[in-house]
């Protein structure tokens, strides 16, 4: 299975050799913009890790190869990659494609101009040594999802929570209609909202949050329900 993955690797790599983002000068203003859509996931700090590891010092690193980051998918770990200008282009422009079955849940950049622009403003944010201010830009926050909280007094099923168990680093976060997703901790918020459009006592809701499908709400009407919704069961 190792060998196979290399060489699925090999020909994905060798398949982005004469890519037109690889053939022409990046912005990385214009990519410094576009990194904001992968902000919530990566961060720019060594081993900060989130969602996904963290990018600092990314150029020269095996593909996989970040030992503070506990969450890569066996594919990507058995493909050999090393990443650089290239494999980075390949990566960007269809993960699925270049690692089969690999955890991203990305499904790439097909403008090869808006690739190298990331990919400029990527290899200068990534060196040794680089400084992180990117990631205090107005607005960067914003990223994360939000917006305004429909009311929650009427629940559909999907909506309605009906257990949360958590262990070692994850929530899963059971629905009505008999569903459960598991979330990373730091992507499950648990909120409250005593307002009109908050949920009533003993009916917690859960709403998206993020552009993924990785994060979520968890809203309680007040805050002591919290603890007797949660158990610490692995």
């Amino acid at each position: 299975m190792r060998t196979m993955m290399k060489k699925l690797a090999a020909i994905a790599v060798a398949g982005v050799a004469s890519t037109p983002a690889l053939t022409q000068s990046g912005n990385p203003s214009r990519g410094e913009r576009d990194f904001r859509a992968c902000a919530p996931c990566h961060s720019l700090e060594p081993d900060r890790n989130m969602t996904g590891p963290s990018l600092a010092n990314l150029w020269g690193r095996q593909a996989g190869g970040l030992a503070s980051f506990e969450r890569y998918s066996d594919a990507l770990k058995a493909s050999g990659i090393i990443w650089d200008d290239r494999s980075l282009d390949g990566w960007l422009t269809d993960p699925q494609h270049m690692v089969p079955d690999n955890a991203m849940t990305f499904e790439g950049i097909t403008d090869a101009a808006v690739r190298a622009d990331l990919l400029a403003f990527l290899k200068e944010a990534t060196k040794p040594g680089a400084a992180s201010q990117q990631m205090a830009q107005p607005g960067m926050g914003g990223m994360m999802g939000g917006g305004r909280v429909p009311n929650l007094k009427s629940l559909q099923p999907s909506q309605h929570v009906t257990g949360i168990t958590h262990c070692r680093d994850t929530y899963r976060v059971t629905t009505a209609d008999g569903k459960t997703r598991a979330f990373w901790e730091r992507n499950l918020r648990i909120k409250t909202d005593s307002s009109k459009d908050g949920p009533e006592r003993g009916m917690p809701a859960t709403v998206p949050a993020g552009m993924m499908g990785d994060r979520a709400d968890v809203i309680f009407a007040a805050p002591d329900e919290i603890s007797k919704m949660i158990e610490q069961r692995c």
